[in-house]
């Protein structure tokens, strides 16, 4: 189905799904990655903050697969967006000579100087687009009013019980949206959820496979990670079945309108101070 991937506002297409690689290090991720990359994905997520660049970037040799057939995906660690050098030592660490995407990790610090180190980067071929995560809006028309190049995705929480609702102004603007913990942060309650169960049954596909689903069919770009090669498998597995209008209205009737993830200050504090493992 052509809805697998999407236009993003600078002409670069991407795909909608995406392969996610937090709380992943070591082997697994290695073995993970290259997995992913043979088994229905070309989409890869990492971060300066997850501490396995350099592990997904075996992973990505370990596919065989040419660079330019899939897309990578990373961001930049608060604690770097004043450091000059940090996106060259993301390429060295990935072990690539470009990044398709690569965006800002949360809206702390001087996010400001951050945006403008990545968009030196976009005009000197290092990245292909840059992009927000977790931006509240405020934040997002600063950036687009005292930066050049406009940002191409927001990555925020999104699922069914909370559709990315502090996103929406994005679709305006010309954002996509890229959602992180997309089976429901990490717990199981969506995934047992009567309704999905009962929209699965219909279509004989796995809870998961339903949300997953469901995303694409909202517009949105979801990002799963799994440690299990089977599920990694399962989740990819959304391109052959559409659900109809009345399943669409189902599952949006079991919205919360409440993320499951609770920003504080507390949160933005840690956020902002904690360093990357690479950092000295």
């Amino acid at each position: 189905m052509a809805e697998s991937t999407v236009t993003l506002n600078n002409g670069v297409e991407m795909p909608r799904l995406g392969y996610g690689t937090i709380g992943q290090t070591g082997e697994q991720i290695v073995e993970n990655v290259a997995f992913a990359l043979n088994n229905g994905y070309d989409l890869i997520d990492t971060a300066n903050r997850y501490g396995n660049e350099e592990e997904v970037g075996r992973g990505l040799k370990l596919s065989g697969r040419p660079r330019e057939s899939y897309f990578l995906e990373t961001k930049l660690g608060p604690t770097l967006y004043s450091s000059q050098g940090a996106v060259e030592g993301t390429l060295k660490r990935l072990g690539v000579e470009y990044i398709d995407i690569m965006i800002l990790h949360h809206p702390v610090n001087d996010y400001i100087s951050g945006y403008r180190m990545l968009e030196r980067a976009c005009r000197e071929g290092k990245i292909r687009a840059i992009g927000l995560s977790n931006f509240p809006q405020e934040k997002v028309d600063q950036v687009l009013a005292e930066c050049d190049i406009p940002p191409a995705i927001m990555q925020v929480e999104g699922h069914p019980y909370y559709p990315a609702e502090n996103a929406a102004f994005c679709r305006e603007k010309g954002i996509a949206i890229q959602c992180w913990y997309p089976l429901g942060h990490g717990s199981q309650e969506l995934l047992r959820d009567p309704v999905i169960l009962g929209v699965g049954e219909k279509y004989g596909k796995t809870a998961a496979q339903i949300v997953l689903r469901w995303h694409i069919q909202m517009g949105f770009c979801p990002v799963p990670g799994s440690r299990s090669k089977g599920h990694i498998r399962e989740n990819s597995e959304i391109f052959d079945f559409a659900l109809s209008a009345e399943d669409m209205e189902r599952i949006g009737s079991i919205n919360r309108h409440e993320p499951f993830y609770k920003v504080t200050p507390e949160s933005l504090k840690r956020l902002a101070e904690t360093k990357c493992n690479f950092e000295e």
